[in-house]
């Protein structure tokens, strides 16, 4: 399988993000921004996720994308700074409601067809993550930072995630200046925690 359309993103801290989101497009009285400057926002890549990657070829690109998917998020922090109004609470929610519709949109073409699926695919969405995320580092103009892992071998991992994590590699983000500014052991400590409690 081609590493790309293996891949996934997601958010994993703040812990409750996706129900923010919810909350946000709803105009359920929460506003942007949604997450506190003090807040740690941590955001995962994770490419192989069904497949694995396999081969030196197969890292090779992974590495490639990973880099490709950092100087994305580095263009919007930029165009952010430079635009101020794109980081306004009404123009935010009002992208957020198209890429919702969208959502909706190609889930209604399908047999089982759910809108509570519906609200959890766009509180989950990696286009609106990924957009949330740099909104607010931008907003903070906030330091942030990538790492990435080579595949995962067996005994780096705990034994409950090594069907899910083993052969795969792992492009984490912060909000923070580097490594040592985060709480944490390392940067992989929240994410496996959080793999651990997600996947009970």
């Amino acid at each position: 399988m081609v590493v790309i359309a293996d891949s996934y993103m997601g958010m994993f801290l703040p812990p409750d993000i996706s129900n923010r989101i919810a909350k946000f497009i709803a105009n359920d009285n929460i506003q942007f921004p949604f997450i506190n400057k003090d807040e740690i926002m941590a955001t995962f890549y994770l490419f192989g996720k069904d497949s694995r990657v396999n081969g030196e070829t197969e890292i090779l690109v992974a590495t490639d994308l990973a880099k490709r998917t950092i100087e994305l998020i580095t263009r919007d922090v930029r165009a952010y700074h430079t635009m101020p109004n794109t980081i306004s609470p009404d123009f935010i929610r009002e992208n957020y409601i198209k890429r919702a519709l969208q959502i909706s949109i190609e889930l209604k073409n399908t047999p089982l067809f759910d809108l509570s699926e519906t609200n959890k695919r766009v509180a989950n969405d990696p286009t609106i993550l990924s957009t949330c995320f740099a909104q607010h580092i931008a907003y903070y103009k906030q330091d942030y930072f990538f790492e990435l892992f080579q595949p995962f071998k067996e005994m780096e991992l705990p034994q409950s995630l090594r069907k899910k994590l083993q052969g795969r590699m792992l492009l984490l983000g912060f909000n923070v200046k580097d490594s040592r500014s985060l709480p944490f052991e390392s940067t992989l400590t929240p994410f496996i925690k959080w793999m651990i409690k997600t996947s009970k």
